[in-house]
């Protein structure tokens, strides 16, 4: 066995060993994103609609990223700096990967996940490396990133690096929807739902709902359709995907939305 395997191994061990984690603290709900550090509105669930800047380590909403520029004379201009910390945006891979590397000495989870993430594709210059994405994701889940356990909760759900465990799935899973990531959340409502745990499967799929998950509030509705939640049920669910709307939605972000696809945040 590599030393690399043994560090891995030794991390989902001593991880393992938190043991079960209560109903209290799974069914707890996470607290909300922060709010983006330029216009001050609550940052979209969805990943897509965030951006990571590796000059200063700031995630910002893409309504703020793609927003227009002008000049004193009231004339668009051609803007390529960090909309927070104002420094020239990266030019290449290599000089966005040499920041991104200081923000990782500085123990900038979000930073380590994301090089966990081009190891896993083989981009950005890394080459494709399952067990080097699985450590990074273990140090950068330990430092606070939800969707870093969500990862490897993947992995192991899949196999990818590793023996399929549905079990470490599962308990990865629970470590990132407790710290706030609602696609692990919904993941472990419809193992719940599999298994007939009904009631189990709407706590999970309530919380992310609040958290803004899309894809819970759709479950909670066929739910519904089958009988098997109620009319109250389904309207609170409505309500509360209604209000993280409210918390979110913003005419800048709309616009960034509208000029393209791929800013839409929700």
């Amino acid at each position: 066995m590599s030393s690399s395997d043994t560090k891995l191994n030794d991390l989902c061990v001593d991880l393992c060993k938190l043991g079960n984690i209560s109903d209290e603290e799974l069914f707890k709900q996470p607290p909300p994103a922060e709010d983006c550090p330029i216009c001050f509105v609550r940052l979209p669930s969805l990943r897509k609609a965030t951006i990571y800047q590796t000059c200063c380590g700031k995630v910002i909403c893409s309504g703020c990223f793609y927003a227009p520029v002008y000049d004193n004379q009231g004339n668009e201009v051609d803007n390529k700096k960090c909309p927070f910390c104002r420094v020239s945006r990266p030019t290449s891979d290599e000089e966005g990967n040499k920041r991104q590397k200081k923000r990782i000495e500085a123990g900038d989870a979000e930073a380590i996940f994301m090089i966990g993430c081009d190891y896993r594709n083989g981009t950005k210059g890394y080459p494709q490396d399952y067990r080097k994405a699985l450590e990074l994701w273990y140090r950068a889940g330990e430092l606070g990133c939800s969707e870093a356990y969500h990862n490897i909760g993947y992995a192991y759900d899949l196999g990818t690096g590793v023996e399929i465990d549905k079990k470490k799935a599962a308990h990865y899973y629970e470590l990132a929807a407790i710290r706030g990531d609602e696609v692990s959340r919904y993941n472990l409502a419809l193992d719940e739902k599999t298994a007939g745990n009904i009631q189990r499967a709407l706590k999970h799929l309530m919380i992310a709902v609040r958290g803004g998950d899309g894809p819970s509030l759709k479950e909670i509705q066929i739910l519904y359709s089958d009988g098997r939640v109620t009319k109250d049920d389904y309207t609170k669910a409505l309500r509360l995907y209604q209000a993280y709307l409210g918390e979110i939605k913003s005419r800048q972000r709309d616009k960034a939305a509208a000029d393209n696809e791929g800013n839409r945040y929700y």
